[in-house]
């Protein structure tokens, strides 16, 4: 990493390699923090070598750690505050967009299967949460560098509270994708977090139907996103 980031010298380096997956992480503690955690010293430490800056994509799960996943994240914001240059923490919540990459099992490859591959389109209804937007992701990137807005924690998500059928059936309907229901009992607490944060930045802000158009679009257009 160090002669990576030593050889090209950028000026901001963007930061998301980490291993998403929980269940992964509960399986894999020690690997989990060697991947996500020690990982991310070695990039804040090639990061200060070179008088870069850095931007690390969080999650909303750091706000209040629950898991080893979770844990990883929070530790990991605390190792980037160390970026002596500056650095940005965006922390979104479920993430979804269009991506060329449809093989993992992300929650929107499994929208993409259903639609391509005619599998049963079944979500849970009992879980409810902030959804992100890729595309919304990016554009707070793009407008905080132009700003130069640094050593902030930025929530990146919409206000609206939703479940995996409601995004699902949102996305799969204009397709005459047919969404079932599925209960899971998630009894876990929802809480509504604070986004007012992208407001008093003068940041991008998305809401939930602007999100789902711009996706819809995005499958529509799916070519242009091929590699």
């Amino acid at each position: 990493m160090s002669k990576l980031i030593g050889e090209q010298r950028p000026e901001i380096i963007i930061h998301v390699a980490n291993n998403a997956d929980a269940r992964w992480c509960e399986a894999n503690p020690e690997k989990a923090i060697k991947l996500n955690q020690k990982a991310t010293e070695y990039i804040v430490s090639a990061t200060n070598s070179i008088n870069a800056k850095l931007i690390y994509i969080s999650s909303f799960e750091a706000i209040r750690p629950m898991n080893v996943y979770a844990n990883t994240k929070k530790e990991s914001e605390k190792i980037i505050a160390k970026t002596k240059e500056g650095y940005l923490i965006l922390r979104p919540s479920v993430i979804l967009w269009f991506s060329p990459n449809t093989t993992n099992d992300r929650p929107f490859s499994r929208l993409l299967k259903n639609l391509d591959q005619g599998t049963p389109a079944v979500y849970d209804t009992s879980r409810k949460f902030q959804p992100s937007y890729l595309g919304h992701i990016c554009e707070v990137i793009d407008v905080s560098i132009q700003k130069k807005l640094w050593n902030e924690i930025i929530l990146v998500a919409v206000e609206d509270l939703k479940s995996r059928y409601d995004t699902a059936k949102d996305i799969l309907a204009p397709f005459g994708i047919t969404v079932e229901v599925a209960d899971k009992h998630d009894t876990l607490p929802v809480v509504k977090e604070d986004l007012s944060k992208l407001k008093k930045l003068n940041l991008p802000a998305y809401s939930y139907d602007r999100m789902i158009q711009k996706i819809i679009d995005e499958i529509k257009h799916r070519e242009l996103f091929q590699l």
